[in-house]
């Protein structure tokens, strides 16, 4: 059912140039949220209501910087699973949700076993990417845990989580890869970033 690739995804060039373009995205983001409270922070004195401007740009920002800074370093969590696992093709489902909710994505990876996983830190719709096969995906990673997947080709590589965290005994199959490219904590939970 699933077309499974002999190497890891990292080996895919369009896998590399899209986790570039992802890497520069989140940087982007930081630097356009990040850059002018440290602006107005350099201006303080040349620049007469440096201060005030500063302020009300910190106060607008800081709720998001976090969420960025988390966004930005939890690329590496991508690269590492694109590093380790090869990419497999699965049939997917896209479930309709009300707005506000997170995007989310079903795979059948068995005939008993449908994971739904949840697109992070930002949803991201996979199946308006231009894709040719919106019934298809690839995926990378630990079923039980999540890891990254991307419409066929490889090339918008973004991270998924377990829509339900699950805790799974300690050692099994994969689970040592799992927990060391971030997908799984040694108490055996997924992670959820």
């Amino acid at each position: 059912m699933n077309a499974s690739f002999t190497k890891v995804a990292w080996d895919h060039p369009p896998t590399v140039a899209g986790y570039r373009r992802l890497a520069m995205r989140r940087l982007g983001w930081v630097l356009c949220l990040g850059g002018p409270p440290l602006l107005a922070l350099a201006c303080f004195d040349v620049v007469p209501h440096a201060r005030t401007g500063f302020w009300l740009i910190t106060m607008l920002v800081a709720p998001f910087l976090p969420w960025l800074a988390i966004a930005y370093f939890r690329r590496l969590r991508v690269a590492a699973v694109l590093r380790a696992y090869p990419w497999q093709e699965w049939p997917c489902l896209h479930p309709t949700r009300p707005p506000g909710s997170p995007a989310t994505i079903a795979i059948p990876f068995r005939e008993d076993f449908t994971a739904m996983f949840r697109i992070i830190p930002l949803p991201v719709e996979l199946a308006d990417l231009g894709s040719d096969h919106p019934d298809r995906i690839w995926f990378a990673g630990d079923p039980r845990f999540g890891g990254v997947v991307s419409p066929v080709g490889g090339h918008y590589p973004v991270r998924v989580v377990a829509h339900v965290p699950r805790r799974e005994e300690r050692g099994g199959e994969g689970f040592e890869l799992a927990l060391r490219v971030g997908l799984v904590r040694a108490s055996g939970k997924g992670t959820r970033t």
